[in-house]
């Protein structure tokens, strides 16, 4: 990000006019690249209300982003969390989180991240500060 940052104000109308060279040089993959300008588009075209997403639910979030190509649940619920700064997403499926909740609480290697999920229930609505601070953890404990 820091390379793409380095080059200037990122907006949807100045990512399209990169080449795919000039991406690649950012660090972005050929599938990131192609998928950042799936975004890129829903929002220069109002498809995806990008200023009108702080205004609507969770769910409707998440529906609203994942219609973009490229956009799946994680990186919905990653937009929830850092973003919106949504207090109680929980990104399912974060291989980092699931490591570090079988570190800290000493869960069996075999943990999914469905079970995981389910463990989180009791930290609602504060999931996504648990989430945070098991990010610390991990990257702590690396």
């Amino acid at each position: 990000f820091n390379k793409l940052a380095a080059a200037g104000q990122v907006t949807p109308q100045r990512f399209l006019q990169f080449s795919d060279e000039e991406l690649r040089g950012f660090g972005f993959s050929r599938q990131k690249a192609r998928y950042g300008r799936e975004l890129s588009r829903a929002i220069e075209s109002g498809d995806l209300d990008i200023d009108g997403l702080a205004a609507l639910d969770d769910d409707n979030v998440r529906t609203q982003l994942m219609r973009v190509k490229g956009i799946g649940r994680w990186t919905a619920d990653i937009y929830l969390l850092m973003a919106l700064l949504r207090p109680d997403v929980w990104p399912t499926g974060d291989l980092a989180l699931v490591k570090a909740m079988q570190r800290a609480k000493t869960l069996p290697d075999a943990l999914t991240a469905a079970s995981a999920s389910d463990i989180t229930d009791r930290w609602r609505p504060w999931r996504a500060v648990a989430a945070r601070i098991l990010w610390h953890f991990y990257l702590s404990t690396r």
